[in-house]
């Protein structure tokens, strides 16, 4: 909205912008399938079992390819849906979280001994450093660079003294600047 009687002396006038914010619903939930686990090894096979499954043979026109195709959607949506789990997504989840951790850390829970909790913690440092080097592993053989991993690392900058030269010698003082 502009107010042009509020100008006064200057040639400017005040600009007023009403911005509506509506509450965003932000899911903290999903359905997840771990890696490497049972309930992977069983949606695969569910997987499999409806391609074995599938009758192709009265595909002759359009609407019948296309209720193959919702067939197989919601086939696969049901076997998602009956192996994932639902996941709470928090500020401080783990990607590299195994359900071998969990069962290291359940184990601990219930005998709080010093071995468990030692097992448990050799459990996570083993589980983290598979887990990111497979990821290293995955952007180095994707690029074919190294260059690549300077992500993971902080960038090195130099000192403003070895930054700033003039004739091949370092400005130190003011007056050399």
């Amino acid at each position: 909205m502009i107010h042009p009687d509020r100008c006064l002396s200057s040639d400017h006038v005040l600009l007023t912008i009403t911005i509506l914010i509506v509450d965003e619903f932000v899911n903290t939930f999903k359905l997840s399938i771990p890696q490497n686990s049972k309930q992977e090894t069983a949606f695969v096979k569910d997987i499999i079992s409806i391609f074995k499954n599938l009758e192709m043979s009265n595909i002759i026109n359009k609407d019948n390819l296309e209720n193959i195709v919702s067939h197989i959607e919601t086939s696969i949506n049901q076997a998602w849906t009956k192996n994932a789990k639902c996941l709470r997504i928090l500020k401080h989840s783990k990607q590299w979280w195994m359900e071998e951790c969990s069962r290291s850390l359940d184990n601990y829970r219930t005998t709080r001994s010093l071995e468990n909790w030692k097992m448990f913690k050799k459990v996570i440092k083993n589980t983290k450093q598979s887990f990111f080097d497979t990821k290293i592993q995955k952007v180095v053989n994707k690029n074919c660079s190294p260059w690549e991993l300077i992500n993971w690392i902080n960038r090195c900058k130099l000192p403003a003294t070895e930054a700033i030269k003039f004739n091949k010698q370092p400005c130190i003082t003011p007056d050399s600047l």
